[in-house]
């Protein structure tokens, strides 16, 4: 299908055929549509000479734009979206992410499949595929911890620490998007199959590739920037000195995100990664509140998460388990409380009364004191 006369196309399509050009990167994407008002119709009918009048675009991606913009089928490629069960969100369309809107190099457009829209912030949780049991563990408890607040966790559906992210988020019923350095109708790494079809059930799966588009050395760094550039803040938790979290996080402070690390062992390579960003001034976090208030600090992001997922959760408690429950009923009327006052009123053992405190702590139902006493956050 020629595609390369303007005014035989929706716009809509415009943006898929552009986006879908082999061997145009984003950055010689972004110049094309800057030099043709933001008309992706005109960039597909543009001759030669207006092409080579472009400042800054080199001719390898003139002549990949005349080569490929005559292969490109739109009504293809919307069945093979069809037959996987994904939409294309164009960059002027309503659904398109807004924080992405501002990166230096955002995609003209994303493959989505599933229904999450960003309404939410977000927060990227990303490390190492490498990943050590407690790298994993420490993941899926911030993400499950902020994804009770109302947090949308993103990640790269990877192994080791982004799987773990996503399933940390997936198992509070809380709102997760995977981004694919692949075309949406491919599953990589495979053994997430099913992981990916739940992430796209209660959240969505995200690419900005073509239908078709294996993964390559090219198209990981890409993803990453859509990882971080869809978020306030990005928490790195696993990762050596080199590998995908430490590009996204290098990208993450170029977009002018919020860069946290999580310390680890400094015999484990696993941990290197994060103390060099803590050197380099990312932030140090231990816990979910602790990211909460360098977003609220920054960007004053946490009163929209307090307001929409935490305030009603303590006004309302919610999904507590038995031994959550017994325990918050030990505040009613305002007490002040320790640990073992709360054992020998809930009757409950000092491991039970541990574990249920912190996961109350979390869902933001009770505090801490400085004296290691325990209240309410709110009256019962």
């Amino acid at each position: 299908m020629n595609v390369g006369v303007k005014g035989e196309l929706t716009e809509s399509d415009a943006f898929l055929a552009l986006n879908a050009v082999p061997r145009l990167g984003p950055i010689a994407l972004n110049r094309l549509l800057a030099a043709f008002d933001g008309d992706p119709r005109a960039v597909l009918s543009a001759g030669t000479d207006k092409l080579e009048n472009i400042p800054d675009l080199r001719p390898g991606a003139i002549a990949a734009l005349i080569r490929g913009r005559r292969r490109i089928d739109p009504a293809r490629e919307r069945r093979r979206m069809a037959e996987c069960g994904a939409e294309f969100i164009a960059r002027p369309d309503a659904g398109y992410p807004e924080l992405l809107e501002h990166i230096p190099d955002p995609p003209l457009g994303l493959y989505r499949k599933g229904s999450y829209a960003f309404t939410r912030p977000a927060v990227a949780v990303v490390g190492t595929r490498r990943a050590t049991p407690y790298g994993a563990a420490t993941a899926a408890w911030f993400a499950s911890a902020l994804a009770r607040l109302g947090v949308c966790i993103v990640s790269g559906l990877a192994r080791g620490i982004d799987t773990a992210a996503h399933e940390g988020a997936l198992a509070v019923g809380g709102a997760t998007v995977g981004v694919l350095g692949t075309g949406i109708d491919l599953v990589y790494p495979p053994e997430n199959a099913r992981l990916f079809a739940r992430i796209a059930e209660t959240g969505a799966i995200l690419s900005e590739f073509p239908c078709g588009c294996p993964a390559n050395k090219q198209t990981f760094p890409m993803r990453n920037r859509i990882v971080s550039g869809l978020c306030a803040a990005i928490l790195v938790v696993e990762s050596d000195v080199k590998g995908g979290a430490m590009i996204t996080a290098r990208m993450a402070g170029e977009q002018g995100r919020i860069v946290c690390a999580v310390p680890g062992r400094i015999d484990q390579r696993t941990s290197a990664g994060c103390h060099q960003l803590i050197r380099d001034g990312a932030v140090l976090v231990a816990s979910a509140d602790e990211l909460l208030q360098e977003l609220d600090y920054l960007t004053g992001l946490r009163p929209s998460v307090t307001k929409s997922a935490s305030r009603s959760q303590v006004e309302k408690p919610a999904d507590l388990s038995p031994d959550e429950a017994g325990l918050l009923e030990c505040f009613r009327g305002g007490g002040v409380l320790n640990a073992d006052q709360l054992a020998a009123r809930s009757r409950l053992s000092a491991s039970q009364v541990s574990a249920a405190l912190m996961l109350l702590e979390i869902k933001r139902l009770v505090a801490r004191r400085i004296d290691g006493s325990y209240e309410a956050r709110s009256d019962l």
